[in-house]
């Protein structure tokens, strides 16, 4: 259900958007891939020449992520179409200066995610389990939100090594929350729509928003609860349901 990025060399650097999810950028002159793609080869000393095509499949503006795992999807790819041959904590270097979660999304693991996201650690043993999202189509940008928000941070969680199953992680993580959903919802009231629904679904274990919203997502003990959850929801909204690992994981 993730966006999918080509590059292939050429002259010069291009980028084209296609799939459902297109339009919403289509008024978009400078796009995260581009950036990043300048980025990489300022910081390499090379030209910056690719021609890249983005299949958007995530909605824009919706915290999970979707922009930034786009731009250190064109990290990967042009490390390896350019021959930079760059590790990995050189790439997360340029990443830093892309946005918060771009390097996570270099690294392209479970982690923990410190700091303004630069500082990474390994994230918990994670179990098979069952995902949910749900997004109003509504679009929630970031900025937004931290500039509403109010008061200070949570404290670090403190986290097992790892967790046997679904409902023990869910358990955990119910103690838990997410400091920025007040003010999105104060900004976008359909999130605590979508709070509400999927909280409501047979086998739901937690429900909490992604990030800066709108997005929220639902765990459930396996993939197949997951996906015949999401059908249930409204067709309006854009939802997915499936496995934490993948079909079949």
């Amino acid at each position: 259900m993730g966006d999918e990025l080509d590059a292939a060399p050429t002259e010069g650097l291009t980028l084209a958007v296609d799939g459902p999810a297109a339009a919403a950028l289509a008024g978009e002159t400078d796009n995260l891939v581009l950036r990043a793609a300048r980025a990489l080869a300022t910081a390499a000393g090379v030209p910056a020449r690719a021609a890249l095509r983005l299949h958007k499949h995530l909605p824009v503006a919706s915290g999970i992520g979707g922009g930034s795992a786009d731009a250190a999807a064109a990290l990967r790819a042009l490390n390896a179409l350019w021959g930079l041959g760059w590790p990995e904590a050189r790439l997360a270097e340029v990443a830093v200066a892309l946005g918060a979660d771009v390097p996570a999304c270099v690294a392209s693991r479970p982690c923990r995610m410190g700091g303004i996201g630069e500082v990474l650690g390994p994230a918990p043993r994670l179990p098979p389990v069952g995902l949910v999202l749900a997004n109003p189509r509504v679009a929630l940008p970031t900025p937004a939100v931290f500039r509403a928000r109010q008061g200070g941070f949570s404290a670090p969680a403190a986290l097992p090594s790892g967790w046997d199953d679904a409902a023990g992680m869910a358990a955990d993580l119910a103690a838990l929350g997410n400091d920025l959903e007040a003010p999105a919802i104060g900004l976008c009231p359909p999130v605590a729509e979508v709070l509400a629904a999927l909280r409501s679904l047979p086998g739901c274990l937690l429900a909490r928003m992604s990030g800066s919203g709108a997005t929220c997502f639902a765990l459930f003990a396996g993939a197949d609860d997951a996906a015949e959850a999401a059908r249930l929801l409204p067709a309006a909204w854009w939802r997915w349901g499936g496995g934490l690992h993948g079909p079949g994981t």
